[in-house]
């Protein structure tokens, strides 16, 4: 089952992820909330669309923008609405 994982703390597990463009997305109710802070950062996807982040917080330690999501999607990528991806150096386990 996929998992994500960092500072030795798995953050997101699930059976139910979506791989687009390499990366693994998680379901919204797979990510431990309690890892997970909102950012302000947001970028844009062209065939995605806006796309919002969390800093990723781990026994005091602080990932900034670590997970991505987009809370609403275009067309092409319904598949992924709400769902949560990872890098800066969260391992994803497949």
């Amino acid at each position: 089952m996929p998992k994500a994982i960092w500072n030795g703390q798995v953050i997101a597990e699930s059976d139910r992820t979506e791989v687009v463009e390499n990366n693994q997305y998680f379901p919204p109710d797979s990510i431990k909330q309690e890892y997970f802070k909102e950012s302000s950062t947001q970028t844009s996807c062209p065939w995605k669309g806006q796309a919002s982040y969390y800093t990723v917080v781990v026994d005091g330690k602080e990932n900034k923008d670590a997970a991505w999501y987009y809370p609403e999607t275009k067309e092409k990528a319904n598949n992924i609405k709400g769902y949560v991806a990872f890098w800066k150096g969260v391992k994803v386990e497949v």
